[in-house]
């Protein structure tokens, strides 16, 4: 089905998709220029641009900065009135500006210039007034707009956003910056969940349930019932974790199950996770369970011994499961 109003989505999106293809065909070692320019900066990497393209500049340096490359936003037109200060000679600075005539940023443009700040510019015009002025400058194919207009700032703005990810990209896969670094920078919301371990979720020290395997099973009742996991621990003389009691264990050996001990009833060699793997392997690992059926915990083991205790609540309240 299509309508006047599906007729121009499609045509704005066919043209910002053409507009990135023209854009990366038309990449060459200036780029590679810029990320020299970029890693080679001491201190931060001060992202500025006006308009649409401050808004642009916004989440360029969002992404840098979460990927591995301090960055930082700076309004051109606070800059004037004092915010310079917050840029200094260990500092790189990436100007944007379609046109590379926004008169907001002439000031800024200035200042690197006396202090020999390095400048990258992003613009469509290399003749331009920041065009001239860059160490390096990383050009725009002069594109019609998706508006078709030519005045609603569109297909050049989504070509700036992709180069800003190109560059963040590439400077990150040099420095060979991994999930679980993205994960220091983001520890909030479902992606940050993802990347816990399971050493941020569990539970240790004397919260841990655990007894010896001579333990008397009333003892060990009173241990699961303190410590509320609905499950116990049982450690041979050398600490090792041998086995656990769970309720399931409970009710297999309800006869004389006072009389008993905890190796008599215990679940020897039980399924356990170590303390650097992803929170969310432990969800696997417990929707799995065994022989298929769900287990709601996990004893945590640094080699034989077990240091922590991992419950599916832990997860769920985090987000993952």
């Amino acid at each position: 089905m299509s309508t006047p109003f599906l007729d121009t989505a499609r045509r704005v999106i066919r043209t910002e998709a053409e507009a990135l293809g023209t854009l990366a065909e038309t990449l060459d070692g200036r780029f590679r220029d810029a990320i020299d320019l970029l890693l080679n900066a001491r201190g931060r990497v001060i992202v500025t641009g006006i308009g649409k393209s401050g808004h642009i500049a916004h989440k360029i340096a969002a992404t840098m900065a979460s990927t591995g490359t301090p960055a930082q936003f700076v309004h051109p037109a606070e800059a004037s009135h004092g915010d310079l200060g917050m840029i200094t000679s260990a500092d790189v600075v990436l100007a944007i500006s379609n046109s590379g005539e926004a008169p907001e940023l002439a000031n800024l443009i200035a200042y690197s210039r006396r202090f020999s700040i390095p400048l990258l510019g992003i613009t469509s015009v290399e003749g331009s007034s920041l065009g001239r002025e860059c160490d390096v400058v990383l050009l725009l194919p002069r594109l019609g707009e998706a508006c078709g207009t030519g005045v609603v700032p569109s297909s050049s703005t989504t070509m700036t956003l992709a180069l800003g990810d190109a560059l963040a990209i590439a400077l990150m896969e040099h420095r060979a910056f991994t999930p679980e670094n993205f994960r220091d920078f983001h520890p909030g919301g479902k992606l940050g969940a993802q990347l816990s371990r399971v050493s941020d979720l569990m539970h240790t020290g004397d919260a841990l349930p655990l007894i010896s395997l001579d333990t008397p099973m009333s003892d060990a009742l009173i241990e699961i019932s303190q410590k509320g996991f609905g499950v116990v621990g049982v450690q041979n003389p050398d600490g090792h974790l041998a086995g656990i009691i769970t309720d399931g264990d409970l009710r297999r050996h309800m006869d004389g199950l006072l009389g008993q001990r905890a190796q008599d009833v215990m679940t020897p060699s039980p399924t356990t996770i170590t303390p650097d793997a992803l929170a969310e392997k432990a969800v696997a690992v417990m929707n799995d369970g065994n022989k298929g059926r769900g287990i709601t915990c996990l004893f945590v083991v640094d080699g034989p011994k077990p240091v922590g205790l991992i419950h599916i609540h832990d997860c769920l309240r985090v987000g993952l499961g």
